[in-house]
């Protein structure tokens, strides 16, 4: 009985080592280097200052989404306490790895309370998205800025 369990655990132990070897990484998966005792995460697939620049610009509205690979940020729904009979959602799209304008597309959705209290959709302003994507480009330009004078 005791050789029985003694075997039983050490099988268990021999599967997770198994297990735990097969999550070192390869040559065709992403690569961490060791620079100076500091290991460097692997690349985002976006330019790093629009993104972050993004979810600093949006963090008012709750975040359903956000693919740093892909370069999809997707906000909740947003109701301004203010004005409770319209709510928005953003969709940030950053299509290049440089900092550039035509980088950054925004999409703002926008719905609007009906007499019965159900939300249908409306047309958000065009004037919405530019000033958000400008707001997102001058914060990816502080970020830069703050990053190449330190």
């Amino acid at each position: 009985m005791v050789l029985m369990r003694k075997a039983s655990v050490m099988m268990t132990v021999a599967m997770g080592a198994v297990a735990l070897a097969g999550c070192a990484h390869h040559a065709s998966g992403p690569q961490a280097y060791v620079a100076k005792g500091h290991v460097a995460p692997a690349p985002i697939g976006v330019n790093g200052y629009l993104w972050r620049a993004s979810l600093d610009t949006l963090a008012f509205m709750p975040l359903s989404s956000a693919d740093p690979y892909g370069g999809v940020i997707i906000t909740d729904w947003y109701v301004n306490p203010e004005k409770q009979d319209e709510r928005f959602k953003c969709t940030v799209y950053i299509l290049d790895t440089r900092l550039r304008a035509d980088g950054l597309n925004v999409t703002v959705f926008k719905q609007v309370k009906d007499a019965s209290g159900a939300w249908v959709d409306g047309a958000a302003a065009d004037q919405t998205s530019i000033d958000i994507e400008n707001a997102i480009l001058t914060r990816a330009r502080q970020l830069r800025l703050s990053n190449v004078t330190s």
